[in-house]
């Protein structure tokens, strides 16, 4: 073997003592750190002499104690609870629950509700009572439950990153939290957060399983006269991840889609995107600097200097707004961008959709209707809770191939966009969410002679749906209705506002109406065919042959719909989405992927 052969196999390999190894808690063969790293274990305070970090609740059953926050009445939810004993005075049933989720820092992750109706006693009786649970059910560290913390979750996320959790949060074994002193909270989150953590909890378990064992083992070097600086770069970094949370529909915090409340700076949606694209380009790059600096302070701090650098890539930039993180490393910057853009714009017409059905409102910032049963709604309009853009009847919106009735989704978008931008710049604000659409939310791009209404409608019969049901993680708030393949008809329904009325309205405002106008075109139809030419008859037939088709799906959907009707189905929203959704057969579309059956 030559000299120069010994010289490339001597570069691979690492010589390390058992008693340094020995250093590390938990023994871990983290055989590639210097001897300064396996130092910092040993010779200094580890963070379980600050703030011992704590597993959380194993309800024993998620499905039945877990709901995606936005299934259930949000007046039956309670946020902001100081203790235990403000909870149970509430007399509320569902609370904030931290249960880890995928890679995100400072701020995030917020979608579930726990029931922890009277302190837990749904979850404490089953455990007491079957000796299944016993033996996996877990209600531990009751005393720290609903104080201010910071989580990170156990696995599932391809670095280790915390979220600080303001008060009136319930914790899970997935979401293991630390509870620091006030005083120390914002100094713990810079450190947390650093890449210095990263790689000492990645030496202690290159699994990335976070344990909470392995928190309490990081060890802690004080920074001397820098603590101000810490705590502003956490709190700015908390901040602005919070507004990025709270900048979409998904989250509780939700106030107004931000395209829309940059609108009184212009009456074009193009000028408005683009100088909200520039706002989350400057917010992505002060994040940036945020993070590398925070980085720059604990790689000098623990002598890393050799071993970690301070720069941060952009696809670790955890803000939603930043496409390099929200869609991945494999597109092109050209791919990215022409995402990001489609996805704001068919997010806008998600939020339009919102204001018909009353849960949002131009009028009033965040969550307007969002209780059972439709029950006070007619008090928030006679409010003037929907003054600007008015909210839809009845929850009920038809959302068909062509514009059979007045409250039709794709005719109430245009007179949303109407009501934000004006009527002036109409045809090119439709025109660019058209094109922006095509930018990846619907394939083919528009097709030849469409029209940007057309291309807009196809969005929302081919594809809304789709992207409703990934949105909300396969538990919609809009239910779709549909007749079957041909669409002869579809509507969506809000499930907040239905109650046992909305199936009869359903069939005697819309199926029936629509049973007749169908007959009618297909009578009209037939008389034109007599009277055409030879090529223009046969393209006649082809429409009668699929009105036909439609006609006859729509008399199998009356029925169905006449018996399910005549039922008076009522919903219990603590149930969730899933057993809810399961009570109208093969009426509603997409069953088998939202409740794993194939229906009735």
């Amino acid at each position: 073997m030559s000299q120069q052969d010994n010289k490339k196999i001597a570069k691979c390999l690492y010589r390390a003592s058992a008693e340094d190894l020995g250093k590390i808690p938990g023994n871990p063969v983290a055989y590639w750190l210097n001897k300064e790293t396996y130092k910092l274990f040993s010779n200094n305070d580890l963070l379980r002499d600050i703030s011992r970090p704590k597993v959380g609740l194993n309800t024993t059953d998620n499905n039945l104690y877990l709901r995606l926050w936005h299934e259930v009445d949000i007046s039956r939810a309670g946020f902001d609870m100081l203790s235990r004993e403000a909870a149970i005075k509430s007399g509320k049933q569902w609370f904030p629950y931290n249960k880890g989720g995928g890679f995100r820092r400072w701020y995030g992750n917020c979608d579930y509700f726990l029931n922890w109706r009277n302190d837990g006693e749904d979850i404490k009786n089953a455990i007491a009572n079957d000796p299944v649970k016993q033996a996996g059910g877990r209600v531990v560290n009751e005393g720290c439950y609903f104080k201010p913390s910071i989580s990170w979750s156990l696995a599932g996320a391809k670095k280790f990153s915390i979220r600080v959790s303001p008060k009136g949060f319930v914790f899970d074994v997935g979401g293991s939290s630390i509870f620091p002193e006030h005083a120390d909270m914002l100094s713990m989150a810079a450190f947390l957060s650093s890449s210095v953590a990263d790689y000492l909890m990645g030496a202690m378990n290159p699994t990335f399983n976070f344990q909470a064992g392995n928190v309490a083992a990081l060890p802690i070097v004080t920074i001397e006269g820098q603590r101000e600086v810490l705590e502003r770069i956490a709190l700015c970094s908390i901040d602005i991840h919070k507004d990025d949370w709270n900048g979409y529909e998904t989250s509780w915090g939700f106030t107004c889609l931000s395209l829309v409340n940059l609108y009184q700076k212009e009456l074009l949606l193009r000028a408005n995107y683009h100088n909200l694209r520039e706002n989350w380009l400057k917010t992505n790059l002060e994040i940036k600097h945020l993070e590398e600096e925070n980085n720059r302070l604990f790689i000098d701090a623990y002598g890393l200097q050799d071993e970690l650098t301070p720069e941060v890539p952009l696809s670790e930039i955890t803000l939603t707004c930043n496409p390099h993180y929200r869609y991945g490393g494999n597109l092109t910057d050209k791919e990215r961008e022409e995402r990001l853009q489609s996805d704001t714009i068919a997010e806008l017409i998600s939020y339009a959709i919102g204001c018909m059905m009353g849960r949002y409102s131009l009028d009033r910032e965040g969550l307007v209707y969002a209780h059972a049963a439709n029950e006070g709604f007619k008090a928030l309009v006679e409010e003037g809770a929907y003054a600007t853009f008015a909210a839809d009847d009845d929850g009920i919106l038809p959302l068909t191939s062509e514009n059979w009735f007045e409250d039709d989704v794709a005719a109430r978008i245009e007179q949303f966009v109407a009501s934000v931008w004006g009527n002036e710049n109409l045809e090119e604000n439709l025109n660019f969410i058209a094109d922006s659409l095509c930018l990846y939310a619907i394939k083919p791009v528009k097709k030849g002679g469409e029209t940007a209404r057309e291309t807009i409608r196809r969005y929302l019969s081919s594809q809304f749906y789709k992207d409703h049901l990934k949105t909300y993680k396969k538990r919609p708030i809009y239910w779709l209705f549909s007749s079957g393949k041909e669409k002869a008809f579809e509507c969506l329904v809000y499930l907040h506002r239905y109650n046992e009325s909305t199936l009869p309205r359903m069939r005697t405002e819309y199926v029936t109406p629509l049973l007749g106008q169908m007959a009618s075109r297909i009578e009209r139809k037939r008389m034109e065919q007599t009277e055409a030419s030879t090529a223009e008859a046969k393209r006649i037939a082809k429409e009668i042959d699929s009105l036909t088709m439609q006609l006859s799906e729509l008399r199998a959907f009356d029925d169905q719909l006449k018996h399910h009707a005549d039922m008076r189905i009522t919903l219990d929203l603590d149930d969730g989405v899933k057993v809810n959704y399961g009570k109208f057969g093969t009426l509603l579309s997409e069953v088998k992927a939202i409740t794993g059956d194939k229906g009735e």
